[in-house]
């Protein structure tokens, strides 16, 4: 294990959440605005939390499908570092959508089995970085946050040319184990780090950082 791995804690729904997730040492925190989430929060609610982020903390936001005016509202009233693409957004959408906003985008891309690596290749050109998470289950209302993982051995080794982080019912427990069989530095928890859903909990958040981090 290695400090050199980065952590992005999502779905923070609470100022003091941006505060204990900076002390734990995420270097990412996400935003989630997709209203099905327990982890879903206003335009407001995020441009005050995002606020109060500091230099060098980056501020992501999860967004599903979203069009563009929604992202318009979005971008004007947050200070965004990044834009996280949790739909069915397509290579054209991931690069029109960069060009618009000027920001980095991240693509999430859902694994449960081997043919489901092909669409990290279609995003390779277009995307900043790629979230790798599990594949949500047929039905689902959320398209991620479902504490839920993957049999990591479909990417275990795997080099892509540009950066990318591990999600998928991550936990304290699991941290340290996904690092070494995947070779992620990039960690990606939510549900892992809460109390209750989209009630995150300070000492959980320093568990996993220090599980990851060895």
């Amino acid at each position: 294990m290695s400090s050199d791995i980065r952590i992005k804690m999502c779905g923070l729904t609470q100022p003091a959440d941006v505060a204990n997730a900076v002390s734990a040492g995420a270097q990412y925190i996400g935003f989630v605005f997709f209203p099905r989430s327990p982890r879903n929060v206003s335009v407001d609610a995020a441009a005050v939390m995002a606020a109060r982020a500091p230099q060098g903390v980056t501020c992501v936001a999860l967004t599903v499908d979203a069009d563009d005016a929604q992202l318009d509202a979005l971008v004007a009233a947050v200070p965004l570092d990044m834009l996280q693409l949790h739909g069915s957004e397509t290579p054209a959408r991931v690069a029109a959508l960069k060009a618009r906003y000027g920001l980095p985008v991240m693509k999430a891309i859902g694994i449960a089995v081997q043919a489901d690596l092909a669409q990290i290749d279609m995003y390779g050109d277009v995307a900043d970085q790629l979230l790798i998470d599990a594949k949500p289950p047929k039905g689902a209302p959320l398209p991620g946050g479902n504490a839920l993982s993957f049999d990591w051995s479909l990417i275990a080794g795997r080099d892509w040319t540009l950066p990318w982080m591990l999600a998928g019912g991550l936990t304290p427990a699991n941290a340290a184990e996904a690092v070494q069989r995947t070779g992620a530095t990039q960690l990606d928890v939510s549900s892992g780090i809460e109390s209750a859903p989209g009630v995150k909990d300070a000492a959980l958040m320093r568990a996993f950082v220090m599980a990851a981090q060895g």
